[in-house]
């Protein structure tokens, strides 16, 4: 093998990693679209095994701008979800227990006795 060869088959192998990072950006978008029907989704599957680079620039050209808006509501999405998770889990105020108590003492779920133990356990 020569230094071109090399070369060549180094271009060629970015080049099939490219195509398949789009492909698989494009099929998760495509099942990420509340919009499009079962069927169409189906047939851009279909149409992205039978003829894949004319389907994918297609597909990039068509709907790429909405894709980019589908992938930002995504992330923003996932970063609300974790924010909300974080602020669940991680609880770094004595008054939250209390807060919690005091709303299950509201709801009839524990007695006056239990929640005055959790005051005094949460407040030392």
């Amino acid at each position: 093998m020569s230094f071109w060869d090399i070369v060549w088959f180094i271009v060629l192998g970015l080049l099939l990693v490219v195509y398949l990072m789009l492909l698989f950006s494009i099929i998760a978008d495509l099942f990420r679209d509340h919009e499009l029907s079962g069927w169409l989704k189906a047939l851009w599957v279909f149409c992205l095994i039978v003829f894949p680079f004319v389907t994918a620039s297609i597909y990039v050209v068509t709907r790429g701008s909405s894709m980019a808006g589908r992938s930002a509501a995504a992330a923003l999405k996932r970063r609300e979800d974790e924010a909300d998770y974080i602020r669940r889990v991680a609880r770094g105020d004595a008054t939250d227990p209390m807060a919690e108590a005091r709303n299950l003492l509201d709801d009839g779920v524990i007695t006056e006795e239990e929640f005055a133990r959790i005051q005094r356990r949460t407040l030392g």
